[in-house]
């Protein structure tokens, strides 16, 4: 999912860079109401827990490559605005650090796997949320649906992203057929792993997942 330099062309690196400082920045604003003594420390969990994951990386064509996005595990966790910045730091640190994602490709890639990728998946989840306050088994299934959805779709924004201004000499229909065959089997493990890691935590402290406030009780592990 990473791009690298060169992969998509000037114009269109600069307008994903403005699109992704105009997002990250809205989400700097609204997290500050779900950010707390209790829930700073979780968020930093769940940033270095994503980091990790992404570490483990799968080419797919020249200048990208695939891997568990954790968008829909952290907007999950910690929210959709808290979640989308821990996302953006794992990125900003990869890219400074490790050369994982060019620099002028970093617009890019937090605009497909913080901002789209994390927005993807706390919808999903909110659109599931009765189904994932029934139990653990519910709350398995939301996790699972919604992961997989986020990888999928954020695979679809780096296709789009590539069809409008690609530059690195493949042809879109094997990016696409690429991108869409390969996530679609990478969404099953990160689904597989959201819906552990979530269960996990709520089976715990579901006071700590902020898809089950209001619901606070821990959860009932159903045969």
């Amino acid at each position: 999912m990473h791009m690298s330099d060169g992969l998509l062309n000037a114009p269109l690196s600069v307008a994903l860079l403005v699109i992704a400082a105009v997002g990250v920045g809205i989400a700097l604003v609204r997290a500050r109401a779900d950010l707390d003594d209790r829930t700073a420390p979780m968020a930093g969990l769940v940033a270095t827990f994503i980091f990790a994951v992404q570490m483990i990386n799968f080419p797919i064509l020249p200048g990208a490559s695939g891997h568990l996005l954790g968008g829909a595990l952290a907007a999950i966790l910690v929210g959709p605005y808290v979640g989308a910045l821990c996302v953006t730091i794992v990125l900003v640190v990869q890219a400074l650090l490790f050369a994982d994602g060019g620099l002028t490709a970093l617009g890019a890639n937090v605009t497909n796997m913080a901002l789209i990728g994390t927005a993807a998946g706390f919808l999903v989840a909110v659109a599931l949320r009765k189904l994932a306050e029934r139990g653990k088994g519910g709350l398995a299934a939301v996790a699972f649906v919604s992961a997989f959805v986020n990888t999928l779709l954020a695979a679809t924004g780096f296709v789009v992203e590539y069809a409008i201004g690609g530059a690195g000499g493949v042809e879109i229909g094997k990016v696409a057929l690429l991108m869409w065959g390969l996530h679609a089997l990478i969404g099953i493990g990160e689904g597989l792993i959201t819906a552990v890691t979530v269960t996990s935590v709520a089976s715990i402290r579901p006071d700590l997942v902020h898809l089950l406030r209001g619901n606070a009780k821990p959860l009932e592990v159903r045969s």
